[in-house]
């Protein structure tokens, strides 16, 4: 609910900077999702504030660095943008686009984020109606020509109706889906952004299935459609199932996140792949993703034909840590909680023979204990060894000794 009195709650945001307003030029004004934040009463302990002048943004933006020793960089020199950079947080200076600061409200993207604060004479500038948006909780486009200027502002739609609780105008909406072909044209890193947003907030799924239906999609996630939406949605529910009994799965939200990219680039392991490397995603992602895809079939398998300790240990040995992204999507897949449960019982067993083996003796050992030299061999013996331990047939290093002799003969 936007304050009765909203110039005072933007009076008391100003007072989080950590520099005086008198550094700043008579006409410079606070801008854009801080001024939006502000009136909705959303305050973050990590600061990000736009302004906008009318002149010398880049010589602004230098000298309150310089006062202050924060750092500085200039991010745009022909559009004269630059940021300076605070522990508490980031402020950015732009020069005014346009003869008028009305002028530059009105590029922007959506009405609630084209308010401006007038700093010095305390006076908002609200051309397009925004406080009304806020007041609705509506997100509406300024013009069909801002968002087609910056296709990346299509996907930004969801992304802000999940972060603020807010609902898409009918006409913005339909305007969305009529330039949605333009989103291939976005830079695979901007893209993954905003989808990383949604793919972790708790309402994004909602707007990912909306996304979906706009044609936001279908570019960069080819193999999402209705049936891998609907396992993606499931995934928060498991989550709390499995929370009930591992803490973890609460405290990891990169799991549940990470599960539900697993949903949407699909079951062919070569194409899901691409997907993320498309999105460029990080190694990690890219590996745990992949390993998730590739080890899902045999995990949905153990459900008709239990894996024996020897299929357990050599499956725990290739998923590794994806093996709970990897339980999350199998149990959306419909594997049943008894085929899974022993298997998370053993993963989060710490000491557990089978999960997390620990070797009863090494490579250097048989060599030395049975006369080898080094070879391929070595490592052969080594697996089977453990293996003979998770089986229960050895116990002891003088035992592995034994065991590795015998199988050499």
């Amino acid at each position: 609910m936007v304050l009765d009195s909203p110039k005072e709650r933007l009076a008391e945001f100003l007072r989080l900077l950590p520099f005086s307003v008198a550094e700043l030029p008579a006409e410079a004004c606070l801008v854009g999702g801080a001024v939006r934040d502000a009136l909705l009463q959303r305050q973050s302990d990590y600061i990000d504030f736009d302004f906008v002048v009318p002149k010398k943004a880049v010589e602004t933006a230098r000298a309150i660095a310089k006062k202050y020793q924060a750092g500085f960089v200039v991010l745009d020199e022909m559009r004269q943008i630059a940021r300076v950079v605070f522990r508490q947080g980031t402020l950015d200076f732009a020069q005014q686009e346009g003869d008028s600061l009305e002028r530059d409200l009105r590029r922007r993207d959506y009405c609630v984020n084209a308010i401006a604060y007038h700093i010095r004479s305390d006076c908002l500038v609200d051309p397009l109606n925004g406080l009304a948006d806020l007041e609705n909780k509506v997100l509406r486009m300024v013009t069909p020509e801002n968002l087609a200027d910056d296709p990346l502002r299509l996907l930004r739609a969801y992304r802000q109706a999940a972060q603020l609780g807010f609902t898409l105008d009918a006409a913005t909406r339909a305007q969305i889906r009529e330039l949605a072909p333009l989103i291939k044209n976005i830079a695979a890193e901007r893209i993954q952004h905003e989808l990383n947003y949604l793919l972790h907030h708790p309402q994004g799924d909602r707007w990912l299935e909306l996304a979906f239906q706009d044609g936001l999609l279908a570019h960069w996630l080819p193999a999402a459609d209705q049936t891998s939406l609907d396992r993606m949605q499931r995934l928060t529910a498991i989550g709390q199932e499995f929370a009930a009994v591992y803490p973890e799965f609460a405290t990891e939200t990169a799991w549940l996140a990470l599960g539900k990219l697993a949903c949407l680039v699909g079951s062919d392991p070569e194409k899901a792949q691409q997907a993320i490397a498309r999105l460029k995603y990080p190694r990690y992602e890219l590996r745990t993703v992949s390993t998730v895809i590739e080890m899902l079939p045999q995990l949905l398998a153990s459900q008709a034909q239990p894996l024996s300790l020897r299929e357990q240990y050599f499956f725990f040995q290739t998923v590794k840590g994806a093996f709970p992204i990897l339980a999350l999507v199998a149990r959306s897949f419909g594997l049943g909680s008894d085929s899974l449960a022993p298997l998370l019982q053993r993963y989060f067993t710490a000491h557990d023979p089978v999960a997390h083996p620990v070797s009863l003796l090494s490579g250097k050992d048989l060599i030395r204990e049975l006369h080898l030299s080094p070879s391929p061999q070595i490592g052969h013996l080594l697996t089977e060894i453990q293996v003979a331990h998770v089986e229960g047939k050895i116990h002891t290093k003088a035992e592995a000794i034994e065991w590795g002799r015998s199988q050499l003969h």
